[in-house]
């Protein structure tokens, strides 16, 4: 009996610990470093990006550091706001790559994965987008 209430007193901490992982802040606001750069890491994977919103402020140069978590499925991430000086559309790998820009317009700018296959729902219909906010 013993046994059996230490094995579920382990499951019950597995599940508390993996909830704090995948519950972590959905919203990350950057930070200025001392080189005067914000930088904000990025992933994507299974139709998520973590975080899914991004705070950053305008006139301030911005590298965002992204990868794709392991998996068959390719992904990309696409972000186009020429308004704000803000226009890419990368492949994501396992390797990260970093992509700068400084934001010129405060704003709300969706990202978003744009593979889709065949007649299925796109990435981005599954889930997989976010916001880059841009504040004063």
């Amino acid at each position: 009996m013993k046994n059996l209430a230490a094995v579920v007193g382990l499951v019950i901490v597995s599940i508390v610990l993996t909830m704090q992982v995948w519950g972590e802040e959905k919203t990350v606001k950057a930070l200025i470093d001392s080189d005067g750069v914000q930088r904000v890491e990025l992933v994507g994977g299974s139709y998520f990006f973590k975080p899914e919103r991004i705070i950053v402020k305008v006139q301030v140069p911005v590298e965002l550091k992204f990868r794709k978590e392991s998996g068959m499925v390719p992904h990309n991430i696409v972000m186009e706001a020429p308004e704000a000086g803000i226009a890419f559309d990368l492949p994501l790998a396992s390797d990260p790559k970093i992509v700068a820009f400084t934001p010129t317009k405060p704003g709300v700018y969706p990202f978003y994965c744009s593979k889709k296959l065949l007649f299925f729902e796109s990435h981005r219909e599954k889930g997989m987008k976010g916001m880059l906010e841009v504040v004063e």
